[in-house]
């Protein structure tokens, strides 16, 4: 019986044991086959990839478990099969399409492939993941239509936005959604009503597309939403009722669209909670509604660019009012009592921003004006009908960063203390009737950057303490009764970009010391009573695009050193007592738009090339003296006189003396010319630098054919130092562009060796891609230097921005879009890391601009231009060019150059990330930072730092005013309820641009900003 139980016992514990292995076995297959699935799916997104610039897919092999692959992210319980829950891979640069095979990762909670340049359309499977909660595929080239996402019932945020999405407004929407960001794409047709049965909904951003209609009534319904950005759509009808039955509302953003009518009394009085109300750019009539007044929470207020009548409310009950925008309507203030409102905006406290410009102000502006928070940092009251004296308010108002009384009808002088305002920035008081002289005091203001008193009716003369701003850029005061000599000291000011004393009674010559203004590229004296010889040293002025001295009364030759100026566009002399012929060398200057010589004493043969060929572009007439020139001209014939005796004289006397001379002092030149050549012919032995083999050796006569014979019609932009020629070699008519270099100027031998050794020790993807060099003699036996580089089809960036400009203020279809800036900005932001941080020794670029930008067939960006480029090795820097100094003097290009550049500071990478910074404000602003268009003249890196960020909307390019809608929220959003991208870009390019460069972020950190930016985007 025993033996019987062992043995029983025995066959028991094997069964168990059979079966406990073959359970094993089942769920070990069970979780293989669980893993097997997501690891082909991850293959399966690899092998739709086409390009993998930073390597991502290194780790992704069969060496590694797929759950340390490069941004993946599996759950971490023992207990059960490691599964993919979160696949990250934004700001990886990737190209290719998103692979249908990701929807079988039944696991996957969060898909973030945010800024890449995916293309193709979004796969329908990606809606059928029920266990996915968030997905980011924004800021990519994404197409067709957005697929129903209806099934993926666990989906708390949606965002696809900054694509090329068109098709109707998403109606299959998850049922528990949260977020849903479809901005910046294409979207057609109206919002549909099935939106508002999500009822969890908190966010809508559906700003910059093409959405009709108005918002539907169910609205009403969606009692969880609190920001609603529908602005830059085609929006129509009256303010949308369903509005006011939303409660929980903090932020609307409705501006620029087609919203008509009065606005609801009971507007805010029924959003209790609204923080941010934008209305600008509509066409709503009739008062502001008084209830105003009652929305304690407002901190933003924008009702600009509308038709809004009557008087303003008194808002002063609004204590967390930050920005108050009314610009541009028909508001009106005539007696005291109108005033009201200004009178309880001082118990605004934190009001930063306060603009009434464009409106129907007249009067005197009340004293309690200086009762204003003193916070304050923008007053704008500009285009009005104010009169009085100068306000006296404004002395209390101590942080004012910009004040614009512009075009109104002020008297009085212009008060003394104003130099007390130390932290001014922008000063506007052009076209009133201001009189006495300019005060003194204005150069204690060291910030100064903008400084526009035209159109008044000032005396006395220009204080010499104005060479004394270190900031200063712009000085516009035509117009005005002012006396006395042009101070030298204002050409000492080393950022000064224009100067317009126009319009005046100043007199005397004009000092030698104008050359010290390096960075001038206006200078307009017109209309004065400025004699004597217009000085050599003007040419010294390298940077000068527009001369104009016209109406004064300047003797002498027209200086031979102007030929040196080859950024000049506009040259206008006219109606002077000029002498002498007219300069050759006037033709040779490529830019040359318009010439202007009219009523001087000129005399002899006109030119025949360059401007001389454009006769609408060129005034020559009132000159007796002048004759021949182009057919066009109308010219009388240069008659040939026969010789009297003493010019026979002279002739023997030449015959005799002058011509033997000549003959040995040419047989000199050309065995001095013979020496030089050989030298030279050593010389370039010893630097021919190769490159790829693609190209491996190309010559003069290969260049000049492919330009045909460098022709202006190939000519597609110049330099200082070069010229750059679009052409087709010859071996496979691929074209190229070639950039020729001018040996003749100087610096320009060192800026082609600098080149060369830059480009032939990196490389990278954002990098201009060099195809060869030609260091060889041209036609005539001189030196000839060029470099060959891929030819980029969509042109500079500095083209693509401002060549199609639509200044009338419609949009223009053709321009860039959101996503196309921001993905050049971070192509930018890689080549810059790379050059600072990936290289044997810190790159420093030395003079990045738009214009060094290049953008390929994809739209991708490469930088170039290395001609000024150091290496930085530890704290010492050294020329690729082999400079030696360590420290420069103003280096760059007015505008990008950082501001320790015009100190003779070093070189550094900090400077580098300033240049940086500017075009990253450049490119949203679409405006130079240079551009005398800015409204009150500031730098665009003060100038958006003023109005940074609650008044961004006024400085914007009108583009991107539904991305502007969404900066203009986000100062709240930011703080307390999360980031959009679009305020984030520009924070990032303010920390770039800092005074300090010890302050400014570096471009790693730069690029890591950016890509969390549009991952919280």
């Amino acid at each position: 019986m025993k033996v019987t139980t062992k043995i029983q016992i025995q066959q028991l514990l094997l069964l168990v044991l059979v079966s406990c292995t073959a359970h094993a076995i089942l769920c070990s297959s069970s979780s293989l086959y669980g893993n097997e699935t997501d690891r082909l799916s991850l293959l399966g997104f690899k092998d739709a990839i086409s390009l993998d610039p930073q390597q991502v897919f290194m780790s992704w092999n069969e060496s590694t478990h797929f759950c340390n692959w490069e941004g993946v992210m599996c759950r971490v319980k023992k207990s059960l099969p490691r599964r993919v829950t979160s696949l990250n891979l934004t700001s990886r640069g990737l190209v290719g399409q998103i692979s249908s095979s990701l929807g079988n990762l039944s696991f996957l909670q969060s898909l973030a492939l945010t800024e890449n340049t995916f293309t193709g359309e979004i796969p329908p499977s990606l809606g059928h993941m029920r266990r996915l909660r968030s997905l980011h595929l924004n800021n990519n080239t994404l197409q067709g239509n957005i697929p129903s996402f209806a099934n993926s019932t666990q989906l708390k945020v949606l965002d696809v936005s900054r694509n090329n999405l068109v098709g109707q407004f998403p109606a299959h929407l998850p049922p528990h959604l949260k977020v849903l960001r479809v901005w910046a794409n294409n979207l057609t047709g109206t919002i549909p009503s099935s939106l508002c049965n999500i009822t969890t909904l908190i966010m809508i951003s559906c700003v910059h597309n093409h959405i009709k209609g108005n918002i539907p009534a169910e609205f009403a319904d969606m009692s969880s939403l609190r920001y609603l950005y529908l602005g830059g759509n085609q929006l129509a009808g009256r303010f949308p009722q369903a509005i006011l039955n939303l409660s929980n509302l903090i932020d609307i953003g409705l501006s620029f669209n087609g919203l008509s009518g009065e606005l609801p009394p009971n507007l805010c009085t029924s959003l209790p909670n609204i923080e941010v109300l934008e209305l600008d750019v509509n066409l709503f009539t009739g008062h502001i509604p008084s209830s105003f007044t009652n929305a304690s929470s407002l901190r933003t207020i924008g009702l600009s660019d509308n038709n809004f009548t009557g008087l303003v409310p008194p808002i002063g009950k609004l204590n967390k009012l930050s920005l108050l925008n009314l610009q541009k309507n028909q508001l009106q203030a005539r007696s005291r009592e109108d005033w009201e409102f200004l009178d309880s905006l001082g118990n605004c406290t934190e009001l930063r921003m306060l603009s009434m410009s464009w409106n129907l102000l007249s009067g005197h502006v009340p004293s309690s004006l200086g009762n204003l928070s003193n916070q304050l940092e923008g007053l704008h009251l500009a285009h009005n009908q104010l009169s009085g004296d100068f306000p006296s308010g404004i002395s209390n108002l101590r942080n004012l960063f910009a004040v614009t009384l512009s075009w109104n009808q002020f008297t009085g002088v212009v008060p003394d203390w104003i130099g007390t305002l130390k932290t001014l920035q922008q000063i506007g008081l052009n076209t009133n009737f201001f009189t006495g002289v300019i005060p003194s005091s204005f150069s204690n203001i060291s910030q100064l950057g903008a400084l526009y008193l035209f159109s008044n009716q000032l005396i006395g003369h220009i204080p010499p303490t104005f060479g004394n701003f270190p900031m200063l850029q712009y000085m516009d005061m035509y117009n005005n009764n002012l006396q006395g000599s042009v101070p030298v000291e204002i050409f000492r000011i080393p950022t000064i970009f224009l100067i317009d004393l126009s319009f005046n009674n100043l007199n005397g010559q004009l000092p030698i010391g104008i050359g010290h203004a390096k960075q001038l590229v206006h200078l307009v004296l017109s209309s004065n009573k400025l004699s004597g010889d217009i000085p050599n040293t003007l040419g010294d002025c390298e940077s000068l695009e527009d001369i104009e001295l016209d109406l004064n009364i300047f003797s002498g030759s027209i200086p031979a050193t102007l030929g040196s100026i080859a950024s000049l566009k506009v040259l206008n002399f006219s109606t002077n007592n000029l002498t002498g012929s007219i300069p050759g060398y006037l033709g040779d200057l490529h830019l040359l738009e318009k010439l202007d010589l009219s009523f001087n004493h000129l005399h002899g043969v006109v030119p025949t090339k360059g401007i001389f060929e454009n006769s609408t572009g060129l005034w020559i007439d009132g000159n007796r003296g002048l004759c021949g020139g182009a057919l066009e001209l109308q010219m009388p014939a240069c008659s040939v006189m026969q010789p009297t005796n003493s010019t026979r004289n002279k002739q023997s006397l030449v015959l005799k003396v002058v011509i033997p001379i000549a003959i040995m002092m040419s047989l000199a030149m050309v065995i001095f010319s013979l020496l030089l050549w050989r030298r030279k012919q050593k010389r370039k032995s010893t630097f021919v630098p190769s490159f790829a083999t693609k190209f491996p050796k190309v010559s003069f006569k290969d260049l000049d054919r492919a330009t045909q014979g460098f022709s202006t019609s190939n000519l597609v932009g110049r330099g200082s130092y070069s010229s750059m020629y679009q052409g087709k070699l010859s071996e496979d008519q691929n074209e190229v562009a070639i950039k020729v270099f001018n040996l003749k100027t100087r610096g320009a031998e060192k800026s082609f060796i600098t080149e060369c050794n830059v480009l032939r020790n990196v490389r990278h993807r954002n990098l201009v891609p060099i195809l060869t060099v030609c260091s060889s003699i041209d036609s005539d036996g001189n030196d000839f230097k060029a470099l060959v580089y891929e030819f980029m089809p969509g042109g500079d960036l500095n083209k693509l921005l401002y060549s199609t400009r639509d200044y009338s203020g419609s949009l223009d279809l053709n321009l860039l879009t959101m996503a196309q800036r921001m993905s050049i900005m971070v192509d930018v932001a890689h080549a810059m890391e790379y050059l600072h941080h990936n290289n044997q020794g810190r790159m420093v670029h030395c003079d990045l601009k738009p214009s060094n930008i290049l953008l390929d067939g994809n739209m991708a960006a490469h930088v170039g231009d290395f001609g000024l480029a150091r290496f930085k090795v530890g704290s010492t820097s050294l020329s690729l060019g082999n400079q030696n100094s360590s420290s420069v003097g103003l280096v760059g290009t007015i505008g990008y150059a950082a501001p320790e550049y015009a100190g003779g500071g070093c070189v550094s990478t900090a400077a580098d990330v300033y240049s940086f910074g500017v075009i990253l404000l450049e490119i949203f602003i679409r405006r130079r930072p240079t551009d005398d268009i800015f409204k009150d003249g500031l730098s665009i890196v003060k100038f958006t730092d003023t109005y940074f960020p609650d008044r961004v909307l006024d400085i914007v390019d009108p583009q991107l005013l539904q991305e502007l809608e969404i900066s203009q929220k986000t100062p709240i959003v930011l703080k307390e309820k999360g980031a959009c991208s679009l305020v984030s870009m520009i924070s990032i390019g303010l920390g770039c641009t800092k005074s300090s460069p010890g302050e400014r972020i570096t471009m790693h950190e730069v690029a890591a900003k950016l890509h969390d930016a549009y991952l919280r985007g």
